[in-house]
């Protein structure tokens, strides 16, 4: 079955990075979009971004030029580059694919960013 596990996730001061890693299993990787969400406490599961087969990705608007998505298609891994965190990235940070309209979760990584 389809399994994601992330990890790389902890406490950081405001201005600081993290790097966000995904393995994935049961899937042929290659062949997927891979995309990171995140959750605040209260709030609902928002995209972040996303990265397509080609490696074209998009972004939401507040983390562009702050995060970068890149894939290890050899590895079947997705990673999630965060520079300059903001108290306000702080969530927990989900992997996803979609296949067949189903989508597929990771159990998130908490990132913790303090002012």
């Amino acid at each position: 079955q389809v399994q994601l596990a992330e990890s790389g996730g902890g406490l950081v001061q405001a201005g600081g990075s993290l790097r966000l890693s995904c393995a994935a299993s049961g899937i042929i990787f290659s062949a997927q979009s891979m995309s990171w969400y995140r959750q605040s406490p209260g709030k609902e599961r928002t995209l972040v971004a996303t990265i397509r087969t080609s490696g074209t990705s998009t972004y939401q608007e507040s983390v562009k030029g702050r995060f970068t998505i890149s894939r290890d298609n050899a590895k079947k891994t997705v990673s999630l580059q965060m520079n300059s965190l903001k108290p306000e990235d702080t969530a927990v940070y989900y992997c996803n694919t979609r296949r067949n309209d189903m989508d597929y979760w990771g159990k998130g990584t908490l990132v913790t960013v303090s002012s």
